[in-house]
């Protein structure tokens, strides 16, 4: 499907929809293509996903960094 930048302010919600379904939707400039609309990828991240699966924070890992430390970050 293709539509015209004007058409595409006028009708951007069915072109959405169109896309949603899986139709490939195209907006033209001047007849020309300059975007397409793709669905949106659904967020793969789930919050709480690593829970228990990732060891205990040591004790001193909050503590500020030696100076040697420091000097092999290039601080």
């Amino acid at each position: 499907m293709q539509a015209s930048v004007h058409e595409a302010k006028t009708n951007l919600s069915k072109l959405i929809e169109a896309a949603e379904r899986g139709e490939r939707v195209v907006i033209t400039r001047h007849g020309v293509p300059a975007a397409e609309l793709v669905p949106a990828r659904k967020s793969k991240v789930t919050f709480g996903s690593l829970k228990d699966k990732v060891g205990e924070m040591p004790d001193a890992f909050l503590d500020p960094m030696s100076e040697e430390e420091l000097a092999d970050w290039g601080a």
